[in-house]
């Protein structure tokens, strides 16, 4: 049971690889990831079920933090200047919040295209479609989609600036999100779009949601900056008048 949890898992599943779902986390619930046999990608956004024109803003979530990675004792940012989640403990130390998601196009020149007609549940799909699927649910559309954090993946730059895939992940490694306002989480378990793999990974991943402690005065994620700081009062005064 992970230190910020309070009593018994609520609810727990599998998500496969190369699939994808979403769901409302309540303000205050513990979300475990769980990489189930290494070198698993999970895309992720973030909306305001209240005001779905609300969502996750990656280049806020890192400019804020001064990092280009992001780890334990990180927030997840909305483009409101709240903080939709924390990273209250993190196995692997590094997700990239950069790359964005692998499309159709990309994973034709990677790997072989394979359609549900032909391949029932051992289709291929990518990141981005996966995304639009799950937008459509909540009536949202392309023009709502927001730059993604991809958990469990590990990008680096060589000396020239180039952008480079790292094996990062291995089996049992987990991450846990806290919640810290109401939440639509879509997530998906498709390939990073720079994994070199020869053939196309079907990694699954665990998920685990539990009822969080209370947030102390000292919490780590809150006081890891002044950013942060401010970014929980956005919150408070959120919760207290709806604006």
């Amino acid at each position: 049971m992970s230190d910020y949890q309070l009593g018994d898992t609520l609810y727990e599943d599998t998500l496969g690889g190369g699939c994808h779902w979403s769901m409302r986390v309540r303000k205050g619930t513990l979300l475990t990831l769980t990489d189930v046999k290494g070198g698993a990608n999970l895309g992720l956004l973030m909306y305001n079920p209240e005001n779905l024109l609300e969502k996750y803003n990656a280049p806020d979530t890192l400019k804020c933090q001064h990092t280009f990675r992001l780890t334990q004792g990180h927030c997840l940012y909305s483009d409101m200047g709240r903080v939709f989640a924390s990273i209250v403990e993190d196995d692997c130390t590094w997700h990239d919040t950069v790359c964005g998601n692998l499309n159709k196009k990309q994973l034709q020149e990677k790997w072989t295209l394979k359609t549900y007609q032909d391949a029932l549940n051992g289709w291929t799909q990518n990141g981005y479609d996966a995304f639009l699927v799950e937008l459509a649910k909540y009536g949202l559309t392309r023009k709502d989609m927001a730059a993604n954090l991809n958990l469990f993946s590990k990008v680096t730059t060589d000396s020239q600036g180039n952008l480079r895939y790292e094996p990062n992940s291995k089996p049992g490694d987990s991450v846990v999100l806290r919640f810290e306002m109401d939440t639509l989480v879509l997530m998906h378990t498709c390939p990073h779009p720079l994994n070199p793999a020869a053939e196309y990974p079907v990694r699954p991943v665990h998920y685990a949601l539990a009822k969080a402690k209370e947030v102390q005065p000292d919490d780590e994620c809150m006081n890891s900056r002044p950013e942060n700081i401010r970014g929980f009062k956005n919150n408070a005064i959120y919760q207290f008048s709806g604006q």
